[in-house]
């Protein structure tokens, strides 16, 4: 696969960062408003349904589904153990016996006289969601889940695979253009998010999972590492629950791309500082981006400071990427905000912006054109 440019992305030095950390089910809150937490505390826990086993009771037994209740040796509602009878019919005068047994252990959930079936429903699945931030809970919502809020350093990637984990900054190679290869990656990346240039080789990853590092974030990947490594293609539904061993955060784009300088000299001014890192991305609608949280330490009162951020759009001077053809991956700042439509060579009408180029050359673009490279 050839480059391919990525719009801006946000590297932000101080944001005010909130997540809501919310249960699948609803379930038991065990932290409060006001509570600090650290990325692992458990702040809410539920248990999912155990899973579905049927049993055709009537075909096993050779009995008509409407006899079943006659065989049966428990009722609708009774717990059984793997192996135990459920059901034993007689024939013969009663000389000879047939069994069917719980495949799993669980509880019985229906008994069906139509089909003949019983459904066991395995033991409830204990689920439990974690803090992800070192930071303060500053909402809660009732059996389903809380928000946390932290000031911190914020990095946004283009793609990532694999979960949420955390741990200290590690710059391991000398400067953004660097390739991350298995060589700078030793047993003290243990537990670390390693921080590369341009690119990260596919034994560098097998190499940081090998050792237990936390995570990486590199500039680029190529797209045949990423399958040599995960042994399979990454279609379009959301990634984040690969089982890899280690969380892989790209900032650019694939091929070889050093890493923006703003992101390598944000990262090494941070280095040795607990990073939140988590690598799910979704590239359809309802774009999920990975990212790279520092959270800030002491901040004890992040909810009440949020009125002294406030993120800006478009203005004269903003520096933004044009994410669209001819001028795709172009970097350049606005120069002018027209409020008129004006007609595109299309047909249709839009509003557009004048950018002048990092070469100096400018050109007409329409708004939806182009995002913002925040900072």
């Amino acid at each position: 696969m050839g480059h391919a440019y990525t719009p801006g992305l946000k590297v932000t030095d101080k944001i005010l960062v909130t997540k809501k950390r919310i249960l699948p089910l609803k379930g038991e809150v065990i932290v409060k408003k006001g509570d600090k937490v650290k990325p692992d505390d458990i702040i809410a826990r539920t248990h999912l349904p155990g899973t579905v086993e049927p049993i055709n009771v009537a075909n096993i037994l050779g009995i008509p589904p409407e006899d079943i209740e006659d065989t049966m040796l428990k009722k609708q509602g009774d717990a059984v153990e793997q192996g135990e009878d459920l059901a034993i019919s007689k024939s013969f005068f009663g000389l000879f016996k047939s069994k069917c047994q719980a495949k799993i252990t669980g509880t019985i959930e229906s008994i069906s006289h139509v089909t003949g079936q019983v459904l066991l429903r395995g033991a409830p699945i204990p689920v439990t969601v974690k803090a992800y931030l070192d930071g303060e809970v500053v909402d809660v919502y009732e059996k389903e889940g809380v928000a946390v809020s932290t000031w911190g350093s914020f990095v946004q990637g283009i793609f990532g695979i694999g979960g949420e984990t955390h741990g200290p900054i590690k710059v391991v190679v000398p400067d953004n253009t660097t390739v991350l290869e298995d060589k700078y990656i030793d047993e003290s990346c243990q537990g670390m998010v390693i921080v590369g240039g341009s690119l990260v080789t596919a034994a560098a990853i097998r190499k940081a999972a090998k050792v237990d590092a936390a995570g990486i974030i590199v500039g680029g990947f190529d797209d045949k590492d990423l399958r040599e490594f995960l042994g399979y293609d990454i279609g379009v539904a959301i990634t984040g629950s690969e089982e890899i061993g280690v969380t892989l955060i790209i900032t650019e784009g694939f091929g070889q791309m050093n890493m923006a300088q703003k992101t390598f000299d944000l990262l090494k001014s941070r280095e040795g500082q607990l990073a939140c890192i988590n690598g799910a991305t979704q590239i359809r609608a309802g774009v999920i981006r990975p990212e790279l949280i520092i959270p800030f330490d002491g901040d004890i009162h992040a909810e009440q400071k949020a009125a002294d951020y406030r993120e800006q759009g478009l203005n004269i001077g903003t520096p933004v990427r044009v994410i669209r053809h001819p001028y795709f991956g172009y970097l350049g700042k606005v120069t002018d905000l027209p409020p008129q439509l004006t007609k595109l060579e299309s047909g249709s009408s839009a509003r557009v912006l004048e950018v002048e180029f990092d070469d100096g050359t400018k050109a007409i673009v329409p708004r939806a054109n182009v995002e913002m490279l925040e900072s």
